[in-house]
């Protein structure tokens, strides 16, 4: 308990020096802009910005990556409030009462509440990361090859429900992942496979130009493809929010921000369900439920409590389990990788100091956004002014540079445009690109593992169902396949309905 205070001060004395939060206020303030801008995701910020700060030190470039995080999720509030378009996905539960207050005249109030709700969100997702993530990092200390191999297929299982709504197209491109990530020479042995006579895929597929082209290059092609245009709602009243005002809806935070944590430890729920499921019990236990919807100060602080502070909630799992609970979170993962940091149970032997630095960066990120959010108002609105035409070719440009500085090799843009124009096909037809993240980073882990574990056991697969935490992680992994079945669904929901009617029934008997 000491020795982890004592880390987690050492980590906050780290930070608070003048590189350290240029870097982190400069990748908050830059989230924010991306985050203004309708159409850009977390996603594309943190695959863009791994390309910029791969030749960083590891701390200060991961430092950048989650300010940045943090600060592209807050900035989509601006367009759900101005535009009613949600700048990211997470921010769509803002838009009804957001944007209502926004065209009663009260677009000052409004954003300033939605600061108030991110900010506290994010701190109370802070306390719950300092204090969950090594107690559960301590516990999957006891993995080895078997473990790993299903939490690795645990993860990809996971891609079912990551993004979209049909779990098939998830797996489909979880298991294209897993194919990509095998390219190249493998792990033991060092044989090539899947390289087709081609040099320069036996060093496999890097994880930059694929990043890039999934998510920098196909945003571009998408973006161009489907222009959107909206005008935005003027501001003339009050940023500052009253603190009474803010004060008198701390049940709506305490509560929205348990919910977004506990959404946030469930691999493959994203941050837009912590916005929603927050703003749905608001809206239960609410005595103004009537006003959702129309302008309601409680919907909109619940939606951005319980968006925010599902991301410390997702770095949690990430962490402790290398298992990303969101697109963002697998890019981010993605991105300590090829810092040379590998999230998993490996982590406390290996870098146990890193845990408490994230804590540290997701304070300087939670800060950031209140400073910015409350004093910089109308300085990044001027971001919302800049036409399509002109940010998409620069963002194009970043992608193909940042594809480049990698290893230097041509052969990595011509990755990344593969990969890119591949994705822009895919998407239109539905497919999602974060479970083919998801797939490639999980890849090496699962092909390892299976391997070493069925050269330690003489080839035998029995020790994958036999020890205790493999076959808990296997039941859960089938059983999450299982569920995607509706008939199973169906009998597994009578199975519960019946069961809760029954202690319903012995409940009132007792009383």
């Amino acid at each position: 308990m000491l020795s982890g205070l004592s880390e987690l001060g050492q980590a906050y004395l780290c930070i608070l020096n003048v590189y350290s939060l240029t870097y982190g206020l400069s990748g908050a303030l830059l989230g924010i802009m991306v985050g203004c801008l309708p159409g850009l995701s977390a996603t594309l910020c943190i695959a863009l910005l791994t390309t910029l700060t791969i030749k960083m030190a590891p701390n200060d470039a991961i430092l950048i990556l989650i300010c940045s995080y943090v600060g592209t999720l807050y900035g989509g509030s601006r367009t759900a409030i101005l535009l009613n378009i949600p700048g990211t996905a997470a921010n769509a539960a803002s838009c009804a009462d957001g944007h209502a207050l926004a065209l009663r005249g009260e677009a000052g109030r409004a954003i300033g509440i939605a600061t108030s709700g991110a900010f506290s969100g994010t701190l109370f997702g802070v306390l719950c990361l300092a204090a969950f993530t090594p107690l559960l990092a301590e516990v999957s200390l006891s993995f080895g090859a078997y473990e790993f191999f299903w939490l690795a297929l645990l993860g990809v299982a996971m891609s079912g429900s990551i993004v979209g709504n049909d779990p098939l197209k998830g797996w489909l491109m979880g298991t294209l992942g897993l194919f990509v990530a095998q390219i190249g020479q493998e792990g033991l042995y060092a044989h090539d496979r899947f390289t087709f006579g081609w040099s320069q895929l036996s060093g496999g597929i890097s994880l930059i130009p694929a990043l890039v082209g999934a998510f920098g290059f196909a945003e571009v092609l998408t973006t161009l493809a489907d222009p959107v245009e909206r005008k935005m709602v003027e501001m003339r009243d009050s940023v500052l929010p009253r603190f009474r005002e803010v004060f008198q809806y701390w049940r709506t935070v305490l509560r929205s921000g348990a919910i977004g944590v506990l959404t946030g430890l469930m691999p493959g729920v994203g941050e837009d369900a912590g916005a929603w499921m927050s703003y749905a019990a608001a809206k239960a236990v609410s005595k103004e439920r009537e006003q959702f919807g129309k302008g309601s100060i409680d919907g909109l602080m619940a939606a951005e409590t319980g968006d925010m502070s599902s991301i410390p909630g997702h770095i949690i799992p990430c962490l402790a389990l290398g298992i990303p609970g969101s697109a963002p979170s697998a890019v981010l993962m993605a991105a300590m990788i090829i810092h040379g940091i590998q999230p998993g149970p490996m982590l406390m032997i290996e870098h146990p100091q890193f845990i408490y630095d994230v804590v540290a960066m997701t304070s300087l990120a939670t800060v950031s956004i209140l400073v910015f959010g409350l004093f910089l108002i109308k300085p990044l609105l001027l971001v919302l002014k800049i036409k399509r035409t002109v940010l998409m070719p620069i963002i194009f440009l970043l992608c193909t540079v940042g594809a480049f500085a990698g290893a230097s090799r041509l052969f990595d843009i011509y990755c990344m445009l593969a990969i890119g124009i591949g994705a822009f096909f895919l998407r239109r037809r539905g497919y999602q690109m974060a479970p083919f993240v998801l797939g490639l980073v999980l890849g090496g882990l699962l092909d390892k593992s299976l391997r070493r574990g069925l050269v330690l056991s003489d080839g035998s697969i029995e020790p994958f169902f036999t020890r205790p935490i493999s076959i808990g992680f296997a039941t859960v992994t089938i059983l999450i396949l299982l569920l995607y079945i509706p008939a199973f669904k169906s009998l597994v929901t009578t199975i519960t309905g019946t069961i809760s009617r029954q202690i319903q029934r012995l409940a009132s008997r007792r009383a």
